[in-house]
Protein backbone atom coordinates (compact mmCIF):
# COMPACT_ATOMS: atom_id res chain seq x y z
CA UNK A 1 0.00 0.00 0.00
CA UNK A 2 1.27 3.45 -1.07
CA UNK A 3 0.41 5.97 1.16
CA UNK A 4 2.05 9.95 2.27
CA UNK A 5 4.84 9.91 4.50
CA UNK A 6 4.34 11.65 8.05
CA UNK A 7 6.76 13.51 9.46
CA UNK A 8 7.27 10.66 12.41
CA UNK A 9 8.44 8.43 9.68
CA UNK A 10 11.61 10.30 8.98
CA UNK A 11 13.95 8.17 10.72
CA UNK A 12 12.35 5.16 8.95
CA UNK A 13 12.76 6.39 5.65
CA UNK A 14 16.24 7.77 6.86
CA UNK A 15 17.21 3.97 7.55
CA UNK A 16 15.83 3.06 4.31
CA UNK A 17 18.10 5.17 2.12
CA UNK A 18 21.18 4.29 3.81
CA UNK A 19 20.43 0.49 3.74
CA UNK A 20 19.77 0.60 0.52
CA UNK A 21 22.75 2.54 -0.59
CA UNK A 22 24.90 0.53 1.30
CA UNK A 23 23.28 -2.96 -0.35
CA UNK A 24 25.23 -1.61 -3.39
CA UNK A 25 28.61 -2.34 -1.45
CA UNK A 26 30.25 1.37 -1.43
CA UNK A 27 33.16 2.03 0.82
CA UNK A 28 31.74 2.60 4.01
CA UNK A 29 33.78 6.19 4.00
CA UNK A 30 31.54 6.82 1.38
CA UNK A 31 28.05 6.17 3.01
CA UNK A 32 29.25 8.09 5.93
CA UNK A 33 30.15 10.85 3.88
CA UNK A 34 26.57 10.89 2.02
CA UNK A 35 24.66 10.42 5.33
CA UNK A 36 23.81 14.29 5.15
CA UNK A 37 21.97 13.33 1.61
CA UNK A 38 20.65 9.97 2.67
CA UNK A 39 19.04 12.08 5.51
CA UNK A 40 15.43 12.11 5.55
CA UNK A 41 13.70 14.82 7.88
CA UNK A 42 10.77 15.64 9.48
CA UNK A 43 10.21 19.13 7.88
CA UNK A 44 11.59 17.85 4.39
CA UNK A 45 8.54 15.31 4.40
CA UNK A 46 6.09 18.16 4.97
CA UNK A 47 7.38 20.57 2.74
CA UNK A 48 8.28 18.18 -0.44
CA UNK A 49 5.95 15.11 -2.09
CA UNK A 50 6.92 12.13 -0.29
CA UNK A 51 5.54 9.09 -0.86
CA UNK A 52 5.99 5.48 0.87
CA UNK A 53 4.93 1.69 0.47
CA UNK A 54 4.44 0.20 4.19
CA UNK A 55 3.69 -3.33 5.36
CA UNK A 56 1.68 -3.33 8.83
CA UNK A 57 2.74 0.10 9.15
CA UNK A 58 5.71 -0.80 8.53
CA UNK A 59 7.87 1.92 6.01
CA UNK A 60 9.72 -0.50 3.64
CA UNK A 61 10.58 1.47 0.45
CA UNK A 62 9.80 5.57 -0.35
CA UNK A 63 10.39 8.49 -3.15
CA UNK A 64 10.61 11.77 -2.78
CA UNK A 65 9.50 14.49 -5.34
CA UNK A 66 10.53 17.93 -4.69
CA UNK A 67 11.56 21.20 -6.72
CA UNK A 68 15.09 22.57 -7.49
CA UNK A 69 15.12 25.94 -8.96
CA UNK A 70 11.99 25.49 -10.80
CA UNK A 71 12.70 21.65 -11.90
CA UNK A 72 11.27 18.99 -10.39
CA UNK A 73 13.09 16.04 -9.24
CA UNK A 74 12.86 12.65 -8.04
CA UNK A 75 15.01 13.17 -5.26
CA UNK A 76 14.91 10.03 -3.65
CA UNK A 77 13.33 6.43 -4.52
CA UNK A 78 14.99 4.19 -2.04
CA UNK A 79 13.78 0.27 -1.14
CA UNK A 80 15.18 -1.76 1.17
CA UNK A 81 17.37 -4.22 0.15
CA UNK A 82 15.21 -7.47 1.24
CA UNK A 83 12.40 -6.36 -1.10
CA UNK A 84 15.01 -5.01 -3.71
CA UNK A 85 13.90 -6.98 -7.17
CA UNK A 86 9.91 -7.67 -5.82
CA UNK A 87 8.36 -4.85 -8.10
CA UNK A 88 8.52 -2.27 -5.16
CA UNK A 89 10.58 -0.01 -6.95
CA UNK A 90 8.35 -0.47 -10.00
CA UNK A 91 5.24 0.89 -8.22
CA UNK A 92 6.68 3.68 -6.47
CA UNK A 93 8.14 4.91 -10.01
CA UNK A 94 4.51 4.48 -11.62
CA UNK A 95 3.05 6.23 -8.25
CA UNK A 96 5.34 8.88 -8.67
CA UNK A 97 4.23 9.77 -12.45
CA UNK A 98 0.98 9.50 -11.57
CA UNK A 99 1.61 12.23 -8.71
CA UNK A 100 3.69 14.43 -11.86
CA UNK A 101 0.47 14.08 -13.60
CA UNK A 102 -1.91 15.59 -11.09
CA UNK A 103 0.80 17.90 -10.51
CA UNK A 104 0.90 19.25 -13.94
CA UNK A 105 4.56 18.55 -14.32
CA UNK A 106 5.85 17.93 -17.47
CA UNK A 107 9.14 16.89 -17.18
CA UNK A 108 11.11 14.96 -14.31
CA UNK A 109 14.84 14.52 -13.72
CA UNK A 110 16.26 12.05 -11.93
CA UNK A 111 20.09 12.09 -10.13
CA UNK A 112 20.59 8.83 -10.65
CA UNK A 113 23.05 6.40 -8.47
CA UNK A 114 24.63 4.72 -11.49
CA UNK A 115 23.27 1.62 -10.26
CA UNK A 116 20.04 2.22 -10.43
CA UNK A 117 20.42 4.06 -15.01
CA UNK A 118 18.93 0.60 -16.13
CA UNK A 119 16.23 0.62 -13.81
CA UNK A 120 15.41 4.13 -15.14
CA UNK A 121 16.02 3.50 -18.44
CA UNK A 122 13.52 0.31 -18.31
CA UNK A 123 11.03 2.82 -16.88
CA UNK A 124 11.03 4.77 -19.85
CA UNK A 125 13.82 7.45 -18.76
CA UNK A 126 16.35 9.10 -20.75
CA UNK A 127 20.27 9.82 -20.14
CA UNK A 128 20.70 13.86 -21.36
CA UNK A 129 23.67 14.51 -19.45
CA UNK A 130 26.38 13.57 -16.16
CA UNK A 131 27.27 14.68 -13.01
CA UNK A 132 31.02 14.40 -12.60
CA UNK A 133 32.31 14.74 -8.93
CA UNK A 134 35.11 13.95 -7.22
CA UNK A 135 34.37 11.41 -3.68
CA UNK A 136 37.70 10.58 -2.04
CA UNK A 137 40.27 10.79 -5.09
CA UNK A 138 37.79 9.20 -7.88
CA UNK A 139 35.87 10.21 -10.23
CA UNK A 140 32.38 9.66 -9.64
CA UNK A 141 29.79 10.06 -12.42
CA UNK A 142 25.94 10.66 -11.93
CA UNK A 143 23.79 10.15 -14.68
CA UNK A 144 21.30 12.80 -15.05
CA UNK A 145 18.22 11.16 -16.17
CA UNK A 146 14.70 12.73 -17.82
CA UNK A 147 11.29 11.48 -18.22
CA UNK A 148 8.74 13.52 -20.35
CA UNK A 149 5.07 13.11 -18.98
Amino acid sequence: MIVRAQPQHADALTQIAIAAKRHWNYPEVWIQFWIPQLTISAEYISSNEVWMMAEKEKPMAFYALSQNEGDWELGHLWVLPEYIGKGIGKQLYNHALERCKFLNIHTLKIYADPNAQTFYEKMGATKISEHHSDLFGEDRVLPIMEIKL
